[in-house]
């Protein structure tokens, strides 16, 4: 007869449960900032008001009052073809396939505020405040007017 004798180990201390909670909710936040920016992809959106402009619905969203915005700049460009107004290089920001959202610099070195879905119709709306905004809006047209008429 074969005797047999079993030895457990002496249980852990609580540093694995914290590290495996601290992690599980670190990634449920991740998840969640992913689901956000896919959301926010398909439904930002830009008011004009005779206040200024105003981005809602995305990480970088923000309210440029009137007096900020160079009016009379304001344009529609193709950054398939203008290749000066190109975001180049994210300084912080979101770039994924077919969607760029936040700080960026331009092929020509200046900063802007990115939210480009389309890039061949992205007004261009530059501040006084040493920095661009380019934004993907279905009238881009309508919305370069409507800025231009702020002079």
């Amino acid at each position: 007869m074969k005797m047999e004798k079993i030895f457990g180990i002496v249980p852990a201390s609580q540093g694995p449960y914290i590290f495996i909670w601290a992690l599980s909710l670190f990634l449920v936040a991740v998840i969640a900032l992913f689901v956000f920016i896919g959301y926010s992809s398909r439904h930002v959106s830009f008011a004009v008001s005779e206040d200024g402009l105003r981005i809602r619905g995305a990480l970088y969203g923000r309210s440029i009052p009137r007096s900020d915005i160079v009016s009379g700049d304001a344009k529609v460009v193709n950054l398939n073809t203008d290749a000066e107004y190109k975001p180049k290089s994210r300084t912080n920001g979101i770039g994924l396939p077919g969607y760029a959202e936040g700080w960026f610099r331009l092929a020509n070195k200046q900063k802007a505020l990115v939210f480009v879905t389309d890039r061949s119709r992205v007004v261009y709306v530059p501040t006084h405040q040493n920095y661009a905004v380019l934004l993907s809006v279905r009238e881009a047209d309508e919305l370069a007017d409507l800025i231009k008429r702020w002079e």
